[in-house]
């Protein structure tokens, strides 16, 4: 496997430490991020906890009024 490097400067990498999961490698960061941007499928842990809060609670009442 060939390996490359990008340069990018501190406060970008700042931001992509924010971002970067404790378990995933640079590259499957990357790949998370740009199939994300790009509109390919989701992946499990894509939202934040309080984006996937806010979607149970909808389809919770979403539920109920079905009624």
């Amino acid at each position: 496997m060939s390996r490359t490097s990008i340069p990018v400067d501190a406060a970008t990498k700042e931001r992509l430490d924010r971002l970067k999961r404790d378990v995933e490698t640079w590259d499957e960061f990357l790949r998370r991020v740009t199939a994300t941007a790009a509109g390919e499928s989701m992946e499990a842990g894509v939202w934040s906890d309080e984006t996937a809060e806010r979607a149970r609670e909808a389809i919770r009442e979403s539920r109920e009024n079905w009624r």
